[in-house]
């Protein structure tokens, strides 16, 4: 597999600004269930409490992704990384913005505005 091509600042820019456009956070693995959405397991801007809330116990803005919704089978992976998956998208929220700003430090950058030193 061949590497893949440096980022442009361009690019840099892209993924800054979708960052910057999405849901502010941190976001939050929540382990949600009830009737209509058996199994939720989503990602939302409150932190789990631990108690598998049934709705309307839970407020549905909160939500910002689902990973599995098991009855009926809206979401679902086959490969049943689910909790993966949504402990990957709730860092994304921290990660990605950080990973932008270490890209730009290292390039002498440190904002997308700055000239280049």
């Amino acid at each position: 597999m061949d590497a893949p091509a440096p980022l442009t600042d361009e690019e840099l820019d892209e993924i800054e600004e979708a960052a910057a456009a999405a849901t502010p956070g941190p976001w939050h693995v929540r382990q949600l269930d009830d009737a209509h959405a058996m199994g939720l397991v989503a990602v939302g801007t409150a932190p789990d409490t631990g108690r598998g809330e049934r709705w309307p116990d839970f407020d549905h803005g909160e939500i910002v992704a689902a990973t599995l919704v098991q009855e009926p089978r809206y979401v679902d992976v086959a490969d049943e990384r689910w909790d993966e998956n949504a402990r990957f998208i709730a860092r994304a929220r921290q990660d990605v913005p950080r990973l932008v700003a270490e890209i730009r430090r290292l390039r002498g950058r440190p904002d997308a505005t700055g000239p280049a030193r």
